[in-house]
């Protein structure tokens, strides 16, 4: 009798995480190398009575568009984007980690490093290091970087068998327990060039309409037919 309330709310519940996926969208519209997301949705089968089959709505998983961001031109000379798939690799506490976020600059140490101060890694799994005096940075496509003394080392470039199932760690960083390759030959560094995002905001601001329309309609639902059993409930009473 409650079935059609459970099937509602677990439609909600699915609604709230498409809303919050769609949010963060939004939030990081403007973000250097953000992938959007959307909610994966399959069917959830029950079976309450031997006679009986209730169809939920369950959120599956989060899925990233790997869709190339369009690419901005800064004039920095360390803004790296890349052209193709593939991952800068930058050095953490716990290890390597990756990111397409390619707004670099230098540390104290000459270290180049992401905005967040972790060193950016060479394919020697040493941190890029500027030669003291040098001014000038050039980055050739295959991402090797030189000075006006000559060249300094390569980007380490990286991709994964299966990009999905990278997590995500916030401030643009990634981490696999897949074992990182090295970036197909079509893979390019651009130099004073910044990928942005690929969040379509027109997109995003219809979608987060039509959830909050469609948890509205399952509101409804649940009212309705709240208010069918009272009715019937008291209906009941009565004739007793």
């Amino acid at each position: 009798m409650e079935n059609p309330i459970y099937i509602a709310l677990s439609r909600q519940t699915a609604l709230r995480r498409q809303m919050d996926v769609v949010a963060n969208n939004i939030a990081n519209m403007n973000t250097t190398g953000f992938k959007q997301q959307r909610v994966l949705f399959n069917e959830f089968l029950t079976r309450p009575g031997m006679h009986e089959q209730v169809s939920f709505v369950q959120d599956r998983a989060v899925v990233r568009d790997l869709r190339p961001g369009g690419l901005t031109s800064t004039g920095n000379q360390l803004d790296f984007a890349l052209t193709g798939p593939g991952y800068f690799t930058v050095d953490t506490a716990a290890g390597q980690r990756y990111t397409r976020a390619g707004s670099f600059r230098l540390n104290d140490d000459r270290q180049i490093v992401d905005m967040g101060g972790l060193p950016v890694l060479a394919d020697n799994g040493q941190p890029l290091t500027l030669p003291a005096g040098t001014t000038t940075v050039s980055v050739a496509g295959d991402g090797t970087l030189s000075t006006e003394l000559g060249p300094v080392g390569r980007l380490n470039i990286v991709t994964f068998p299966n990009e999905q199932l990278m997590t995500e760690l916030g401030g643009g960083l990634y981490v696999s327990d897949e074992e990182p390759q090295p970036a197909p030959p079509e893979t390019k560094v651009a130099q004073g060039m910044l990928e942005g995002s690929n969040v379509s905001p027109i997109m995003e601001m219809t979608s987060m309409i039509e959830v909050a329309r469609q948890y509205q309609q399952a509101q409804s639902m649940i009212t309705s037919e709240h208010e069918r059993m009272r009715t019937a409930i008291q209906r009941l009473a009565r004739a007793v």
